[in-house]
């Protein structure tokens, strides 16, 4: 079969943003290098924006049940508490709460929904060469079998092939020396409630509760010097460590089911698109691991793309389109690219006057609520807009570009449903029969109507599949911004 679009990598990104263009009809190959999927991840929290589009791709079901609800982050000198922030905040009005659950697992959610909507990824399936022309791209793959589709996109990660091929410039810098990685079991065993954090002058440790009675552990060891350490020398460093900075002489590590050793960079593609050829997740950004917002952001490029992609492969959109994904998602990444780097260096400050700076200063001021609560909105990524992108606006709020809320709807049959459960692939309008007709017009049978409490006679919404508002006003304004959009 000859794809509309060819998604490179099997990733958390690739595989939502092959779900999300089933959901609008596109016809889609999966193909990455590995053997088969992944068991191990370093990313293991899903914070609310991105609960909200599993949630939209239908591919939730299940994950929150198997979650941990460990949703604080205590930060202790010793054994004395310095700092608690908590997560999943019910006043943020999300969709879908934030989880504590490994990206293996995540991964494992989205395939069984592409399986559903009839696809299997193609496992070692490895990219050697790309050729594109003005009508498509051609892949080439290791065993000299070629891949023809009208669009490809690199969801291959960091040392992708993808971004390479194009020619894509990924310049960068490494932000910080070595952390060591560990899951297994600890004894005795630490609160599960919420991630525990320890400032130490030789680096920080934190220790996050992980289903099935495991525990992730993360420390920071400049000292470390051996350059391919095996997982057991790493497991016996973390061994070593975990008494000295937590003070619990009697803490131990076992049952190890993974080890691994990384170091913290920050890159962000020049381009995430050339021609035929886009970039997504970390093929297009590199982010710190503090925040977790590294799978938070891919997935939030996934939704974004497909939408567009969609529109463009069906006719109903010219090639421009596509090049507001770039202009809504790039200064996204840009400016949480400074939010991690910058956490990053607070917590692996290695002078003393760092360490007292983030000690008796900075972790002060975080046990302020308003700065708890300005945090954990801030990680959530539910502040997201794109009003001052090409497809934005001014005016009263919602300005097109913002995010829009759950809102509680009802379907022209009376039925009762919710506005993100409507946006799987479709549009909403939630106004007026003409309204309706305006946006049906432009986009077909990929938009549906409904009325929301609290916007019975004022201006009709049309909503974007990604949850973002496209336009406010009557039919003749709807029509205005489609055909502007769409040119």
């Amino acid at each position: 079969m000859e794809p509309d679009v060819l998604v490179v990598g099997a990733g958390p990104v690739g595989l939502a943003l092959a779900c999300a263009l089933l959901q609008h009809g596109v016809k889609v190959r999966v193909i990455d290098k590995a053997a088969g999927p992944a068991t191990t991840s370093r990313a293991n929290f899903v914070h609310a924006r991105g609960s909200e589009v599993l949630d939209r791709l239908d591919a939730l079901n299940g994950l929150p049940e198997e979650s941990v609800r460990a949703m604080t982050i205590t930060t202790y000198a010793g054994d004395r508490p310095m700092m608690r922030i908590r997560f999943g905040d019910p006043g943020l009005g999300t969709a879908a709460a934030p989880m504590v659950i490994s990206q293996a697992r995540v991964e494992a959610r989205l395939r069984q929904r592409l399986a559903d909507l009839g696809v299997q990824p193609e496992w070692d399936s490895r990219l050697t060469s790309l050729r594109q022309d003005a009508t498509g791209a051609t892949a080439t793959l290791a065993d000299d079998r070629s891949i023809r589709a009208n669009w490809l996109v690199g969801c291959d990660g960091s040392g992708g092939a993808v971004r390479r091929l194009a020619g894509i410039g990924f310049p960068g810098v490494r932000v910080s020396e070595r952390f060591l990685l560990v899951d297994g079991r600890l004894d005795p065993g630490l609160d599960r409630s919420g991630t525990s954090g320890w400032a130490h002058p030789g680096g920080i440790l934190g220790a996050m509760p992980m289903p099935g009675d495991q525990w992730r552990l993360l420390a920071y060891d400049a000292t470390f010097r051996d350059d391919k350490p095996s997982e057991e020398q790493i497991a016996e460093r973390m061994r070593r460590i975990l008494p000295e900075r937590t003070g619990l002489t009697g803490l131990r590590l076992h049952d190890v089911t993974w080890a691994s050793l990384f170091s913290v960079h920050r890159r962000l593609a020049d381009a995430y698109r050339d021609g035929r050829v886009l970039l997504a997740g970390d093929a297009a950004h590199v982010h710190a691991p503090f925040g977790g917002q590294g799978m938070l952001t891919g997935l939030g490029d996934a939704e974004n793309l497909a939408w567009k992609l969609a529109l463009v492969v069906s006719g109903r959109s010219g090639e421009r389109l596509l090049d507001t994904y770039q202009a809504e998602r790039r200064p996204l990444a840009t400016q949480v690219l400074r939010g991690s780097t910058a956490a990053t260096k607070v917590n692996i400050a290695g002078s003393p006057l760092g360490r007292l700076l983030r000690d008796q200063v900075l972790l002060r001021v975080f046990n302020q609520a308003w700065i708890q609560r300005w945090t954990t909105y801030t990680t959530s990524q539910l502040w997201v807009s794109y009003r001052r992108g090409p497809l934005g606006g001014r005016g009263r709020r919602p300005r097109p570009g913002d995010r829009m809320p759950d809102l509680p709807c009802q379907r022209p049959d009376g039925g009762r449903t919710r506005l993100h459960a409507e946006l799987r692939g479709k549009w909403a309008v939630l106004g007026d029969q003409a309204a309706f007709e305006s946006a049906r017009q432009r986009l077909g049978d990929r938009v549906v109507r409904l009325h929301a409490a609290g916007h019975a006679g004022g201006p009709a919404l049309l909503v974007r599949p990604d949850a973002h508002l496209a336009c406010k006003g009557g039919p003749a304004e709807l029509a205005r911004w489609l055909d502007g959009a769409l040119a």
